[in-house]
């Protein structure tokens, strides 16, 4: 595994000196850089929301037929639907409109609706729900698009449990060119 980081002195504090670290901006990667992974897994965050979108775009355009490398997008929970098949980014807009991070969510919805026209690259997306929190790994349950509640009826999950299903999925893939959400039990 290696982290792709704008600055490997911080990732070496979080990692430890002996992890693998590519230090280099994001959007400066290239297929060159990339094309030895098994997954590349972007989970990109910028003040900049528009380059969400540019860094998905770029990703595609370099692996285009690719047929090693599978591209795991982590988006945000705004691009799943609720119980009325309405987008969470349509509420999230009602309560949050002209903050300072809308931006993001619709950026990230973006991104998911360009990605579903992608057919010859190999990609998953990923969504956390509306609550996403520092935890353990413990037990969760998969959806697709829609957001879901736990056993206590929250739209929550654990940054383990999230974690636990990305790796799951590319152990064993089974979202080719999908995307799925993840949901504590």
């Amino acid at each position: 595994m290696t982290a792709i980081v704008r600055n490997k002195a911080k990732a070496q504090k979080m990692f430890g000196t002996d992890a693998k670290i590519l230090e280099k901006d994001a959007l400066a990667l290239t297929y060159s850089d990339l094309h030895n992974f098994d997954y590349v897994v972007d989970a990109f965050a910028s003040p900049k929301s528009y380059q969400h979108l540019d860094l998905a775009t770029q990703l595609i355009t370099e692996f285009r037929e690719d047929t090693h490398t599978t591209l795991l997008f982590i988006l945000g929970s705004s691009s799943l639907r609720d119980e009325n098949g309405n987008l969470l980014l349509d509420a999230v807009l009602k309560r949050a409109a002209g903050q300072p991070w809308i931006g993001t969510p619709i950026q990230q919805t973006h991104e998911y609706n360009y990605l579903k026209w992608v057919d010859n690259v190999k990609w998953t997306a990923v969504s956390p729900q509306i609550e996403f929190v520092v935890g353990p790994a413990t037990s969760y349950r998969i959806g697709t698009d829609n957001a879901m509640t736990d056993s206590n009826g929250k739209q929550t999950v654990t940054t383990g449990n999230f974690a636990s299903a990305v790796v799951a999925e590319m152990e064993k893939p089974t979202h080719l060119r999908q995307r799925f959400t993840v949901v504590n039990n």
